[in-house]
C-alpha cells in the first residue's frame, strides 16, 4: 500500500513513528487493524540519528529490541545511537509497518466522534488517535540565554554533535544528568570544561557488561514492575521522574573529577554577557552547551483535549475525558521505565489492548 495516497476513516492514526509508535504498530497489525503512522523526520530512527555522535543506550542489547524481532547485536553490548537508528528503521519494514515520515501535525482536533489531525492542508480522519510523540519535544532553555554575548557560541544538547562545534576557550556544560555528563567528559577532552548543576544521585555499580549480566536485569524490573502507579512507591516517585536529573548511570562524578571538569553550582543568570552562578561567580566561557532537558509541546492539539498545556487526566496513557484519545512513550506514562526501549514495549502491548475497535471498520488507504 502507498502510505501516502489514502482515503477513508482510519481505524487509529499514530502520531510519531519512535520506538513507541513502531511496537504499538506491530501489535495493531497483529490485530489486522487498519491505522497508520506520521511521523515528523525525513527517516524512520532519525530521532536517535540526530542525537550526539558518541551516544550508547544505557540498556543492554538484550533489552533493546522491539516486539517480535530481538535486537542484532551481542546481548551484552550497549548499542549506539546509529545502531537503534538502523534497527528502527529496519524493524519498520521487516513488518511492512504503515509509516508515513516528513508529516509533522499542525493540528488535532475532535468532531463528534471522529478525530481529524492536519499537516500542510493534507488532513486524515480516525476512530482513535495515539500521541506517541515522546518526551523529547521541545528543548527547555532558559531565558536569559538570550543574554548571553554573541561572541559566546551556545545550543542546546539536541543540537549537540561533537567537540568540533565548539570555538576555542572554556565551555560551561549547564545540566548534572547523564546527557550533561557525557557530553562534558567529551568535551573537557579538547577544552577547558565547568559543568554546573546538581545530580540526582548515581547507580552504585560501574556500567559495563558485568553490570549489563548482574545489576541492570534487577534495575530493568524495578523500572517495569516495582516502580509504576499501581504501587505507593512508584506513585511517590513518579513527580521527581519528571522534575530532577535521573541517577547517573555511565559517567560518574568521579570521572568528571578525574578528567579534570569542574564542578559548579547552578546558572542563576546572565552578567555582562557571560554566566553567573548562584553563588555569584561570573564564569568567562567562550561556550555554553544546554543540557537542560526538555519540555512537553502539545500546542499543536485541540486545548479542549488538554488539562491547561499538559497531558490531559490519563490512566496508563488512555485519555480518561476525551474517548478514543491515547498517548505512549511518556516519561513515567505507567512506570519508571515508560519512556525507554523496553518500557515503550511493555505499554504499547497494553495500549493495543485498550484501543476499542470501530462498529463499523472502514478499511483505510491514506488520506490526502
Amino acid at each position: 500500500m502507498n502510505n501516502s495516497d489514502v482515503t477513508g476513516t482510519l481505524d487509529t492514526l499514530i502520531i510519531g513513528g519512535g520506538q513507541a509508535g513502531l511496537a504499538l504498530g506491530y501489535y495493531l497489525k497483529a490485530q489486522d487493524r487498519t491505522f497508520l503512522i506520521l511521523d515528523a523526520s525525513p527517516r524512520t530512527g532519525d530521532a536517535w540519528r540526530q542525537r550526539w555522535d558518541s551516544l550508547r543506550v544505557f540498556t543492554p542489547a538484550k533489552y533493546d529490541g522491539l516486539p517480535g524481532l530481538p535486537f542484532p547485536a551481542d546481548r551484552l553490548s550497549f548499542p549506539s545511537k546509529d545502531e537503534v537508528a538502523g534497527y528502527l528503521e529496519g524493524y519498520a519494514a521487516r513488518f511492512d509497518l504503515p509509516v508515513l515520515n516528513g508529516v509533522r501535525i499542525d493540528h488535532l482536533w475532535r468532531e463528534d466522534d471522529r478525530f481529524f489531525a492536519a499537516c500542510n492542508g493534507r488532513r486524515w480522519e480516525a476512530h482513535n488517535v495515539v500521541v506517541a510523540t515522546g518526551c523529547s519535544q521541545a528543548p527547555k532553555i532558559p531565558d536569559f540565554a538570550a543574554e548571553l554575548d554573541p561572541a559566546v557560541v551556545q545550543f542546546h544538547s539536541s543540537e549537540y554533535r561533537n567537540p568540533g562545534q565548539l570555538q576555542e576557550g572554556p565551555v560551561l556544560v549547564v545540566g548534572l544528568g547523564n546527557s550533561g555528563a557525557e557530553i562534558g567528559l567529551e568535551v573537557s577532552r579538547s577544552h577547558p570544561t565547568v559543568l554546573a548543576g546538581k545530580p540526582g544521585g548515581e547507580i552504585p555499580v560501574k556500567h559495563g557488561p558485568t553490570a549489563a549480566r548482574y545489576f541492570l536485569p534487577v534495575v530493568r524490573f524495578v523500572g517495569l514492575h516495582v516502580l509504576t502507579l499501581n504501587s505507593p512507591i512508584g506513585r511517590k516517585a513518579a513527580p521527581s521522574f519528571k522534575t530532577h536529573a535521573a541517577p547517573l548511570i555511565r559517567t560518574k562524578s568521579k570521572d568528571l573529577a578525574a578528567a579534570g571538569v569542574r564542578l559548579t553550582p547552578r546558572v542563576a543568570g546572565v552578567e555582562s554577557g557571560l554566566p553567573v552562578l548562584a553563588d555569584g561567580t561570573l564564569l568567562e566561557v567562550s561556550n555554553v552547551i544546554w543540557c537542560t532537558g526538555f519540555r512537553d509541546d502539545f500546542s499543536w492539539m485541540d486545548p479542549a483535549m488538554l488539562d491547561g498545556d499538559a497531558l490531559p487526566r490519563q490512566r496508563r496513557g488512555v485519555a480518561l475525558d476525551t474517548p478514543g484519545l491515547f498517548f505512549l512513550g511518556q516519561e513515567f506514562m505507567y512506570a519508571a521505565a515508560s519512556a525507554t526501549l523496553p518500557g515503550a514495549s511493555r505499554d504499547a502491548r497494553y495500549l493495543a489492548a485498550q484501543i476499542p475497535v470501530p462498529s463499523r471498520r472502514v478499511a483505510a488507504r491514506a488520506a490526502t
